[in-house]
């Protein structure tokens, strides 16, 4: 929780940094860098992006591995793997997927190629809404804080599978074989008690090559090779926890905030109260901001008033109603969605959805700062 409080400061910084670059004179070195031609090949293989690419496809890649060894761990091991803990979060990421999407939906009906964004406020950065509540210190109960967690779990959970299903390309059967003849091999080592991360590792590699030939995002190769690495080995040890600590730092301090800078460039210059109430960039704002606090306070309400499941000793409503308000801090995972969303549809809202995208998290993240303020205990924790 501490490398993702600290990870979420640098996030901000890596935001603003993109933002000065994008406003000032700089503005043409950025984009150029962003638009640098880098080209790897061996043989007939060739993988020839723009950096921007490179730092979306594969930077983020090692991101979703990461999430991918903290899922199968909680499932496991974990908060995930006692149904009567995974309940209440449960509910409520459903009730922050599900409003969030309807919002923008309603707001964006009859524009086929704005449809394709409706995922983007269904999001929640994890890094910002921990570095959030990380301002409070031993106020914050841990209930509330482990609340938070699960909850985001479910959220990167789903955004797992919203990509596997609804931003994938067309499909090349060759590169599909191989990929899942290479994911074959990595489950067979699981079997046979391989337990070198090390050949995990290399497998994910060629993984990543043969998803990202396949038309399924490649980033979804670093989910998959991650649930294959086992928790245990026969001496009791954890290759599983070993690699996702030394992923920890990295992925923290470096991968996502190179990803904030090379997508948090919005030029603001020309852009006026038309933009910030376009369907698109009102959409997501309304999403993040409303549909968020409104679904997982709303449904987690529900659910305890028929009595389906019981408030955690120290999260009290205020507290609930705060940690809704910080999950609509999006801005990573919608930023990457959004790249996705309309790589498939067109570029006609690249600059709206990130203006959605960050007055949306600035202002649920103003809303949760407020709660929390007010209604965490001025001493302490509570457990």
């Amino acid at each position: 929780m501490r490398l993702e409080s600290a990870g979420g400061i640098i996030l901000l910084f890596a935001a603003l940094l993109a933002l000065v670059a994008a406003n000032t004179p700089l503005g043409g070195l950025y984009g150029a860098l962003l638009d640098t031609t880098v080209a790897i090949q061996v043989g007939a293989l060739e993988i020839d992006k723009p950096l921007l690419l490179w730092i979306n496809d594969g930077l983020m890649a090692v991101f979703f591995f990461l999430i991918g060894l903290e899922i199968k761990r909680e499932f496991v091991e974990g908060e995930l793997s006692s149904a009567d803990r995974v309940v209440l979060p449960a509910i409520g990421a459903v009730g922050g997927m599900a409003v969030p999407a309807a919002i923008y939906a309603w707001l964006n009906w009859g524009d086929a190629v704005a449809l394709d964004g409706w995922a983007i406020p269904v999001a929640t950065d994890i890094a910002f809404a921990l570095a959030l509540i990380g301002v409070f210190g031993r106020r914050v109960p841990t209930s509330l804080k482990v609340f938070l967690l699960t909850l985001a779990i479910f959220d990167d959970l789903a955004a797992i599978v919203i990509i596997a299903l609804f931003y994938s390309g067309d499909l090349s059967l060759t590169a599909l074989g191989t990929g899942l003849a290479v994911l074959s091999v990595a489950i067979a080592m699981n079997l046979l008690g391989v337990t070198r991360t090390s050949a995990y590792v290399l497998l994910g590699v060629v993984l990543w090559i043969a998803v990202l030939k396949s038309g399924v995002h490649a980033t979804l190769a670093g989910v998959l090779i991650a649930f294959c690495v086992p928790m245990r080995d026969t001496a009791g040890q954890s290759p599983l926890k070993e690699l996702e600590h030394n992923l920890h730092g990295p992925v923290a301090y470096a991968i996502l905030p190179v990803f904030a800078f090379a997508n948090a460039g919005l030029a603001l210059g020309g852009m006026s109260l038309g933009d910030l109430v376009h369907p698109v960039t009102l959409g997501i704002i309304a999403g993040l901001f409303i549909g968020k606090p409104l679904g997982i306070f709303g449904l987690v309400a529900l659910a305890l008033a028929l009595k389906l499941v019981t408030l955690p000793r120290g999260i009290n409503w205020m507290g609930l109603l705060a940690v809704a308000f910080a999950c609509g801090i999006g801005f990573t995972m919608s930023l990457f969605i959004a790249g996705l969303a309309f790589e498939h549809g067109s570029g006609d809202y690249f600059a709206g959805d990130r203006l959605g995208i960050l007055v949306g998290s600035v202002l649920s993240a103003i809303a949760a700062f407020v709660l929390l303020h007010f209604s965490l205990p001025k001493n302490g924790s509570q457990n």
